[in-house]
């Protein structure tokens, strides 16, 4: 069912309980593996000892862990070398009991993520941050699609948010959201604005759209007066301020006061990120045990 909410009847969209239901689901996926002698296996690199992303790599063992998904964390140290790590990488990409692999980012000062990004091979990259995964993305091909866009889609999908011929307004130009978000839209039939914190009159480009994005990564940047009555708003924004709360992009009691539909920060699109972080592992794993076809494809792979 479509959400049509007026002014005044602003919607939380739960990502908690959505993202609880899509890990039940892979879970039941990973089973179904298992039965047939595949057991999914996630590989996460993490570089260092950054707080945040020790806490992130923590929440996405234990997630993956309870889905039935074999996850292993890998620590180089922060010293690591560009080809040593690089190295790391290529080995997890010839190990067959690996499916997905992910390096935690962002990588030490020294170290040029690009080129850590590359050396992953392609069908186990479940950031779908490849080369070869972002221009899938753009060609409408199959391939793996970054983690928290497909979050944001999956999260439209599952509150029964219509996309098709609606005006999505994209604020950011990510390679890790904005972009791969706007091609999702795009490929839902949405009509797409890319705009950004340099946008000029940002507020009247924001007002006009039916579903907003929100992923500049500056708390509050998005003013609830903006938010056309009605509208989707999806808040990917992290922001941890001075009290130590953490805070989206988007005002949100002043979106919600005007939006039909809004994500919490936290527990909004976050938890959708490692949900689908699971859901591509499991995709990653059932297409390496699908035949290879004449074409040299796997069968049945896809976004």
């Amino acid at each position: 069912m479509e959400l049509t909410g007026m002014e005044g009847e602003g919607r939380i969209l739960d990502g908690k309980a959505t993202a609880a239901l899509v890990r039940s689901e892979v879970a039941g996926e990973v089973e179904r593996l298992v039965e047939r002698g595949v057991r999914p296996g996630l590989a996460v690199v993490l570089v260092g000892d950054d707080p945040a992303s020790e806490v992130y790599v923590r929440n996405k063992d234990r997630a993956a862990t309870e889905a039935g998904i074999a996850v292993r964390t890998l620590r180089p140290e922060a010293t690591v070398s560009q080809a040593d790590l690089e190295a790391l990488v290529s080995a997890l990409g010839v190990d067959e009991s690996v499916h997905g692999i992910l390096v935690q980012l962002p990588l030490p000062a020294h170290l040029d993520a690009a080129g850590v990004v590359e050396a992953i091979d392609p069908g186990k990259d479940v950031d779908g941050l490849h080369p070869l995964n972002v221009a899938a993305l753009a060609m409408d091909r199959p391939g793996l699609v970054p983690c928290t866009p497909a979050g944001c889609i999956e999260l439209c999908d599952r509150h029964g948010i219509a996309l098709e011929g609606r005006h999505a307004v994209v604020v950011g130009r990510s390679q890790l959201v904005g972009k791969p978000v706007a091609q999702l839209l795009l490929a839902r039939h949405a009509t797409v604005t890319i705009c950004h914190s340099r946008t000029h009159d940002l507020g009247a480009v924001v007002s006009a759209g039916d579903v907003v994005v929100a992923a500049v990564g500056r708390a509050g940047l998005i003013r609830g007066e903006w938010i056309k009555p009605g509208a989707t708003v999806l808040d990917v924004g992290i922001n941890r301020g001075s009290d130590g709360k953490l805070r989206g992009d988007v005002e949100l009691e002043a979106a919600r006061a005007r939006a039909g539909a809004i994500t919490p920060v936290p527990g909004g699109v976050g938890p959708m990120t490692v949900a689908m972080l699971l859901k591509n592992t499991c995709r990653a794993a059932a297409a390496a045990s699908e035949p290879v076809s004449s074409s040299g494809r796997t069968a049945g792979a896809g976004t």
